[in-house]
């Protein structure tokens, strides 16, 4: 049985230990070896949304339940994130910036397809949007190195990719009914 609070505090002690991604990424790896077990204690999503499991300034866990064909547009996240799906799909683009371009230009620079059971960290350096391609809910953890709801971050706006604060009340909106 998936304990999600022996997850919480596997991820606190990672990050204690190793203030990187990658301690939390295998604690969110051996999670991730069976989804279903992480599907039975948190229950099948009915409804999008994003339910914060723990919040600190060096750790920010979140679960996380996104729509059908929904998009987010490109943003960073200023701390590393791993993300480990246990229900559904998520198609991230990775972008970059465009060098010494002087409005914060980004072109696109990869991409990565995540199924259920897969797990990705991201660096702090990592721009990336994300669609929900299939049609039904996707339900995820998001584990990050620092305080997800409290950072100033970007947000690029999708037709002309023009770069601007990433408003928070804009994100919980776009994962709401």
């Amino acid at each position: 049985m998936f304990d999600v609070d022996r997850f919480i505090a596997d991820c606190c002690e990672a990050v204690e230990k190793d203030p990187t991604h990658k301690s939390a990424a295998e604690v969110v790896r051996r999670a991730m070896s069976d989804p279903w077990k992480i599907l039975d204690a948190l229950g099948e999503p009915t409804e999008p949304g994003i339910t914060p499991l723990y919040q600190s300034p060096k750790l920010t866990i979140i679960n996380l339940a996104w729509k059908p064909s929904t998009t987010i547009p490109p943003h960073n996240h200023d701390m590393w994130a791993v993300i480990g799906i246990y229900g559904g799909r998520e198609d991230n683009i990775f972008w970059r910036r465009i060098k010494d371009h002087p409005d914060g230009l980004i072109e696109a620079a990869g991409a990565k397809s995540l199924s259920t059971g897969d797990v990705c960290p991201m660096g702090a350096d990592i721009i990336h949007s994300v669609t929900n391609p299939i049609p039904r809910l996707t339900a995820a953890l998001h584990v990050y190195g620092g305080d997800f709801f409290e950072a100033e971050r970007s947000e690029w706006e999708a037709e002309g990719l023009t770069e601007h604060q990433l408003d928070i009340e804009a994100v919980r909106a776009r994962f709401s009914n």
